[in-house]
């Protein structure tokens, strides 16, 4: 019906058009008529597409179409669920409008109170593998939804049982899909982490160590979303971006909503929060995309980030302020002064890390205050998430659709006193990863994988739902390889790599081998080593690196650090054997060696 009546529509618009007004009644008529008889003709014949397939529904303008195109199946947000407009209280140390804590409840937002999504029992999977003999190639190219957080380490999920955080969506989500617990980033800074999820390339290889200097746009023409654009899909981007938003990009992305930096923005003489903006934003696009192209979504949050240069920092929806009210947050067990002192001596009061520590966390009763709002940022995107799933689910897109959850960095919640994020500490660098595929074989649904998985195989992973080779430059693997091969022979460590940013007393460089028991870390500004047991030490509170006992595996370690990272120069997938570096590696971790770009 709604073929029918897109193609009638065209029709009549070639004859409105036409200026000949005695000539459009009779002429309506006989498409009326014509276009039943078509009809019939093709519930006749079962012939699906568009009517006797003329290929004539794409002869008119977008804008007479987009109401057959989508129709509205979904319910209207009823008012008194609608952001207010202007924030009640936007900080929990608001009290003008904050209940006493006796007197509230600790209920979820509506949406998250709500039974979490299940995939409708009446329309079995499009997509859903019959045995664990699962080949990639049984199967056509799938949607892709990207949710994206930002500053959001990996254990702030309620799954990981490590808070008092609420996300009952992603806990869904996880057991329909896969957890991936070692998902790590290689550089963890909000803009080089977003520059390596669309290139699939290490920092030193595409150089974009500020956010107003995007030198990875020369690889543009090899980076995924570009690369899924020439393969026929239908680009959405919505949120944070964080480099210039220029003709190249937004000719790239068909539905393009780029904004950060803020929590409340001003909407048509209202207040919309930033999360409720992206949920708008992402169910626009889901209600108008074009049915018959695969589509990837790109959903990127700004929250929880900080909105730097206030004293408050986090600012939730006012509806969110009744979450967490009476718990209390545990303070980390390495949030000592004792800790900060054992800190390499060039952690210093200015660095940054040292400075937002006292913005947050320098009390007690600002450490509840700013993890609690902090976690209600949290509770709101897994709100939105789970809106953003049931559209998909409404028209019936869920089972032949990737979804990917994860983040840019993770976070540092008052350990050893620090703030922020950027250095190679296991709170800065592990985000949470949670992937659900329609490929995914039953057995592995709902697991849990230790491997350690990358922000750079985020490009291979989206091309490869797409059906599509990584480029020759992208440096990383396609994580389905976890799940839909036998021996996927994985990586067993990975280089991990910082710039200094303004200068390095305040955020110093620094480079790292990172395997699951021990870690190496290399300051190079000051020259300074540091080695840690993770299976004995997982807080990173005992540097072995001046204990004789440790020398060779010290020794070994920096040997290793140095192959990968001049492997890291190179393009194309990383040789984790290091095999081909043997023999060439520099000593001296400060190799001056440029990338080949």
């Amino acid at each position: 019906v709604l073929e029918l009546l897109r193609y009638i529509n065209g029709l009549i618009n070639m004859v409105a058009e036409s200026g000949n007004r005695m000539f459009r009644i009779p002429v309506f008529m006989m498409v009326i008529l014509a276009g039943l008889g078509f009809a019939a003709l093709n519930l006749r014949t079962g012939f699906k597409g568009d009517v006797l397939g003329l290929g004539l529904l794409r002869t008119t303008g977008s804008s007479a179409l987009d109401s057959f195109d989508n129709p509205r199946q979904v319910q209207e947000v009823s008012p008194e669920k609608k952001s207010a407009s202007t924030p009640l209280s936007e900080a929990e140390g608001n009290q003008e409008n904050k209940p006493k804590a006796e007197e509230r409840k600790i209920d979820p937002p509506e949406k998250t109170s709500e039974k979490t999504p299940n995939p409708p029992e009446t329309t079995p999977p499009t997509q859903e593998p019959q045995n664990d003999q699962v080949k990639k190639e049984d199967f056509k190219p799938m949607n892709i939804i990207l949710l994206y957080g930002d500053d959001w380490r990996h254990d702030s999920i309620g799954s990981a049982k490590a808070s008092i955080v609420q996300t009952p969506f992603f806990d869904w989500l996880a057991d329909q899909g896969m957890k991936f617990v070692r998902n790590c980033v290689t550089t963890s800074v909000c803009w080089i982490s977003r520059a390596n999820l669309y290139t699939g390339q290490y920092v030193c290889r595409h150089n974009s160590t500020y956010p107003h200097k995007p030198d990875w746009y020369v690889f543009w023409d090899k980076a995924w979303p570009k690369m899924l654009k020439d393969a026929g899909y239908y680009l959405g981007h919505v949120g944070k971006w964080h480099f210039e938003w220029n003709s190249m990009v937004s000719g790239t992305w068909d539905f393009g909503r780029p904004y950060y930096g803020q929590h409340w923005y001003n909407d048509r003489g209202g207040r919309i929060h930033t999360t409720k903006k992206n949920e708008k934003d992402a169910l626009e696009f889901l209600k108008e995309r074009p049915r018959k192209k695969p589509f990837m979504l790109s959903v990127c949050f700004f929250a929880p980030h900080s909105v730097d240069g206030t004293d408050d920092q986090y600012f939730p929806q006012n509806e969110s302020m009744s979450l967490y009210v009476n718990d209390t947050v545990d303070v980390p067990i390495s949030a000592t002064e004792e800790e900060w002192n054992k800190l390499p001596s060039f952690f210093g009061d200015i660095n940054e890390g040292r400075r937002r520590w006292r913005i947050r966390f320098d009390t007690p009763e600002k450490h509840q205050r700013m993890m609690k709002n902090y976690y209600r940022l949290v509770t709101e995107i897994d709100a939105t998430s789970k809106a953003i799933y049931e559209e998909l689910e409404r028209q019936g897109e869920a089972d032949n659709t990737m979804i990917i959850f994860t983040t840019d960095n993770g976070l540092f919640h008052s350990e050893h006193q620090l703030a922020g994020k950027w250095f190679p500490h296991e709170e800065s660098i592990r985000v949470p990863l949670i992937i659900k595929d329609p490929r995914m074989p039953k057995t592995k649904v709902g697991t849990v994988n230790d491997e350690f998985t990358l922000n750079i195989d985020l490009a291979s992973t989206i091309l490869g739902a797409a059906k599509l080779p990584q480029s020759d430059l992208m440096q990383g693997r396609d994580i389905s390889d976890l799940y839909l091969t036998e021996d996927p022979q994985w990586r067993q460590e990975f280089f991990y790599e910082h710039p200094v940013h303004l200068e390095s007393r305040i955020i110093p460089a620094s480079t790292a081998l990172v395997r699951k028991g021990m870690k190496f870390m290399n300051w190079p500004d000051y020259k300074v080593d540091q080695l840690f047991n993770l299976t004995e030490d997982p807080l990173e509170m005992n540097d072995l690196v001046k204990r004789e006992e440790m020398e060779s595996v010290l020794g070994e370690m920096k040997i290793r650090h140095n192959e990968l990272k001049l492997a890291a120069l190179e393009p194309g997938p990383i040789d984790e054997s290091g095999e081909r570096m043997r023999g060439v590696f520099q000593e001296d971790a400060n190799t001056d060696k440029k990338p080949s770009r």
